[in-house]
């Protein structure tokens, strides 16, 4: 079958679009061509087409949009973990310990691993993927991890400004961060990041980083208000960053701000849970008017789970968001926060003439996704237009 063949999809039983206004719809069709959606209707009413693909009553729904990942890096945190859920706090420390596995890595390893990691993820129905550096921290290494990840993640942010490493004092770091590094990184990236945090970089270091990456034509993202109450959210919105990741302490000025922004606020709930931090305020987030995205965080230290399905299970079950809210955050939400969500290549959402990016559920309806938590409901996965094939058990 070419790109160019038509291909019906029909018998959905449920249709989420994520289009402005759409509600989910029953008995709907759609025809796929060249990678986009080129009708969506009523299947009573659906145009001829070279091949019929019935899902049988199933739903379906836009392919998930991960816009939060570090999947380049090597090494095995899981002593690390179980110290954790034996009640040793987590204070970014671990980071460390993957930057000095990850610099040993061959290229081989650390591409077999994203790899590994982006195909799982497109099995669970994650059709477009963000991932990060900085578990490199020289310059060598995070151009090593910027030119692997954007061989196999959609974007690729710069995170350089993860924590400092041990062989640098914090000024030369930031100076190697903003300068040389930013320089080598810049063709595959496309968002420079900052983990604002105790344990990592304040917010004057975090606004000096943010702002050498916007004048090196980057977009702004920030890791903010995770371990604790801090200034990474208000400087997010001070700076028009595309979007502040955690968001677990979030004051009633933080609120005000973000509900007055354009900043996504992305909550990580499997982190949360990983971490055992209190989750993330997404329904206080969601009611005062701010956008908000889900994403998985995956990483080696606190969040190893490439489930969009499991993000959108905790927020419904255990954040207080309708399954319609956690669904539009894990698709429409994290397209916004990775300023995808509009335009001709738009992903996140299904409409006529948009990309053909899209899953199948084994349920009549995307509330199975919370309904039966830790069951893998996505059964099949278009993405641009073809059906991607499963990956083979060992």
């Amino acid at each position: 079958m070419t790109n160019e063949t038509t291909q019906l999809i029909t018998d959905i039983g449920e249709l989420t679009t994520q289009a402005d206004g759409e509600p989910r719809r029953a008995d709907r069709a759609m025809l796929v061509q060249g990678g986009r959606i080129r009708w969506i209707g009523d299947a009573t009413h659906a145009p001829a087409a070279d091949t019929r693909v019935s899902v049988g009553g199933r739903a379906v729904l836009p392919g998930w949009v991960d816009s939060h990942t570090h999947l380049l890096f090597a090494g095995d945190r899981s002593a690390e973990f179980e110290a954790r859920m034996a009640g040793q706090p987590y204070a970014a420390g671990g980071i460390r310990d993957t930057v000095t596995a990850t610099r040993a890595a061959t290229d081989a390893e650390l591409e077999s691993t994203v790899q590994r990691l982006a195909a799982e993820a497109l099995a669970q129905g994650t059709t477009f993927l963000e991932t990060k550096t900085g578990y490199g921290l020289d310059v060598d290494s995070e151009r090593r991890a910027a030119q692997i990840g954007a061989r196999h993640a959609d974007v690729v942010s710069f995170l350089g400004a993860h924590v400092v490493p041990d062989e640098i004092d914090t000024r030369d770091y930031l100076d190697l961060v903003t300068g040389p590094m930013l320089a080598a990184v810049l063709p595959w990236v496309s968002f420079i990041d900052v983990f604002c945090e105790r344990g990592a970089f304040d917010v004057e270091q975090s606004h000096e980083v943010l702002l050498a990456g916007r004048a090196a034509g980057l977009g702004l993202r920030v890791h903010g208000n995770q371990l604790g109450p801090g200034g990474g959210i208000a400087l997010a919105v001070e700076l028009g960053a595309a979007s502040v990741d955690h968001c677990n302490a979030v004051s009633p000025a933080d609120l005000d701000a973000l509900a007055g922004a354009t900043t996504v606020a992305t909550v990580l709930p499997a982190c949360d849970l990983s971490t055992r931090q209190p989750l993330a305020p997404a329904r206080r987030l969601l009611d005062a008017g701010v956008t908000v995205a889900l994403a998985t965080n995956c990483n080696p230290g606190t969040s190893y789970t490439t489930s969009m399905q499991f993000a959108v299970a905790t927020a419904v079950l255990q954040m207080g968001l309708t399954i319609e809210e956690a669904v539009w955050a894990a698709t429409r939400g994290g397209a916004r926060a990775l300023q995808r969500d509009t335009g001709a290549d738009a992903v996140g959402s299904l409409v006529a003439g948009g990309r053909a990016d899209f899953q199948v559920l084994d349920a009549p309806s995307v509330a199975h996704l919370a309904y039966r938590p830790g069951v893998p409901l996505t059964i099949a996965v278009w993405q641009r237009g073809q059906r991607m094939p499963r990956p083979p058990a060992l």
